[in-house]
């Protein structure tokens, strides 16, 4: 009796592994195989581990999570950001799974899943710095950072050219660039996201402090084709089930040491 249950479960299990790969079929560009577009380069969501070959972060973990729900298998590509969408138009990948920030403008241009953590823009400086902003108007006369084609960019651009504020802009492909640049003391403050934030001020005797949240309306959501409608629905129908049962929860708890999914559900 013992052996025909056991065989059944696996009869089981087995029927819904068939069962999932069956509905994947034709939903991406790959057979069997879900192919995100990240920028491996931005803790603690998508990065290098320390034998600078292995991915992890928590878009890594989540990307993972969603091909297993649609029973795919997960592939990266690893692509620098001011050429990450382009990739996504031109079919080197099924999605982007990077940190990318929903807005009206790019949901006029690209598909985009229901958001799957909250996101906030801040100022971080030295925690010795002479002059501590604590709002985008104090930055006036000091030497601004932040990571190129971004959400930190677009919010800072608009801001300069409307007030016409007086700022030393420095611009980086990476944002590991603005980090290491403040932590030499040649720029004064970065704008930049609470996602990647909290990874560098949790570090054990790490110099940063935020000093102001400039918005904290930002959602991270994942961002397909413009018309990729089937794989969107697939990929919200993963999410729901990822959020149900806990596993977003445990990535963010992992990742962050708390819980930054549930807000945006």
């Amino acid at each position: 009796m013992k052996k025909i249950v056991f065989f059944a479960l696996i009869v089981l299990a087995l029927a819904g592994c068939a069962r999932k790969t069956e509905e994947s079929e034709g939903l991406t560009l790959k057979q069997g195989v879900l192919t995100v577009g990240m920028e491996i380069g931005y803790p603690p969501m998508e990065y290098f581990d320390s034998d600078g070959k292995t991915p992890i972060g928590f878009d890594v973990e989540l990307s993972k999570a969603l091909a297993g729900k649609l029973g795919l298998k997960f592939e990266y590509v690893d692509t620098a950001w001011d050429g990450i969408f382009a990739g996504v138009d031109t079919g080197k990948y099924d999605c982007i799974i990077s940190s990318v920030t929903y807005n009206e403008e790019r949901a006029a241009r690209y598909n985009f899943t229901k958001p799957y953590i909250a996101n906030a823009q801040l100022l971080v400086v030295r925690k010795d710095a002479r002059v501590k902003p604590r709002t985008l108007e104090q930055v006036q006369g000091l030497r601004l950072t932040y990571q190129a084609e971004t959400t930190s960019d677009e919010l800072a651009t608009n801001w300069i050219e409307e007030s016409g504020a007086q700022v030393q802009v420095f611009e980086y492909d990476k944002v590991m660039n603005c980090f290491d640049e403040l932590t030499l003391n040649r720029v004064d403050v970065i704008l930049v996201d609470s996602v990647v934030a909290a990874e560098y001020l949790s570090r054990p005797n790490n110099p940063f402090e935020i000093t102001a949240e400039i918005s904290n309306d930002e959602v991270l959501a994942v961002c397909l084709k413009k018309g990729n409608d089937a794989l969107t629905a697939a990929l919200d129908k993963a999410l729901d089930e990822l959020y149900a049962d806990g596993t977003l929860q445990k990535i963010s708890r992992d990742v962050f040491g708390t819980d930054v999914v549930s807000s945006v559900r």
